[in-house]
């Protein structure tokens, strides 16, 4: 049960998504997407370029206003909580929200002052730990790889210790030891009662690591089976399932190679190799 204390403060231990849908003019992003997610529960959003992944995480850390549906934080939803709930999020996205002009440590003092933290310095220097980039805390930030710059981020979006924790391709970037720190931390955030939810195109990593999945295309959940393999082999079965559905639906003739309408959408066109860059 969520907790409201007479300083104002917050907390959830469950996530309900009821019906949500996204419209954008004609243009449909969600569609009557549902969804629980609870404390200690690390949960996967998979999906092609352009399911609705990011926007479903927009609209979580309300940023985005859902056209139909309800998001439910508790059982409160997000125009009751205001900046209490904002407090309990932690957000990444695929726009970092560093300052370049700002050395890593002014930008975690920076974060760490807006959620309230007036005496940030231990705080700042523990994220920068985790990030493995104590020695670098007075460098600007214009000058850091890509894989610095997304290890710096990530731990600017733990820093004031979130209740539900939403990841937009959060192994960007990062090299082979850095992908193992942050699954080791995720690890972490699930001991300690986080809701995570992970959008990504990496299964060979979150294979084994993810409580549930959920898969999104065209805006629409589509079922994920359980009967055994891989994530990546359940993931492009449901992919291919949900292709021979809708051409079965608008009575589209599939071709021997995989493509309907003369238009391939065999889920491995929608799946990008992962390269590790410089970090």
């Amino acid at each position: 049960m969520p907790s409201t204390s007479p300083s104002g403060s917050f907390d959830f231990e469950r996530l309900t998504v009821r019906g949500v849908s996204r419209h954008y003019g004609r243009q449909r992003a969600l569609s009557r997407v549902s969804l629980v997610a609870g404390a200690g529960e690390i949960i996967g959003l998979l999906g092609p370029n352009g399911a609705g992944k990011s926007t479903l995480l927009g609209v979580l850390a309300t940023l985005i206003a859902p056209s139909r549906g309800r998001v439910l934080y508790g059982d409160r939803p997000a125009r009751e909580l205001g900046a209490a709930l904002r407090r309990r999020l932690g957000y990444l996205s695929h726009d970092l929200q560093l300052y370049p002009e700002l050395t890593a440590g002014e930008n975690l003092e920076f974060f760490a002052r807006l959620y309230g933290d007036t005496r940030p310095a231990e705080r700042v220097a523990a994220a920068l730990l985790q990030a493995h980039l104590t020695d670098r805390a007075g460098d600007r930030v214009s000058g850091f790889s890509r894989g610095m710059r997304q290890r710096l981020a990530l731990e600017r979006s733990l820093l004031h210790g979130p209740r539900l924790v939403l990841l937009d391709e959060p192994f960007t970037g990062l090299d082979e030891r850095s992908v193992g720190d942050f699954v080791d931390r995720l690890r972490g955030l699930r001991a300690a009662g986080c809701i995570v939810l992970l959008a990504t195109h990496d299964l060979d990593i979150v294979d084994g690591l993810l409580d549930r999945a959920v898969v999104l295309r065209a805006g629409r959940t589509v079922p994920l089976g359980d009967a055994g393999g891989s994530l990546r082999e359940r993931y492009r079965a449901a992919v291919a399932d949900d292709v021979t559905a809708r051409s079965l639906r608008r009575g589209t003739a599939r071709t021997p190679g995989g493509s309907v309408g003369g238009r391939s959408e065999l889920p491995g066109d929608d799946w990008r190799a992962r390269t590790p860059s410089d970090a």
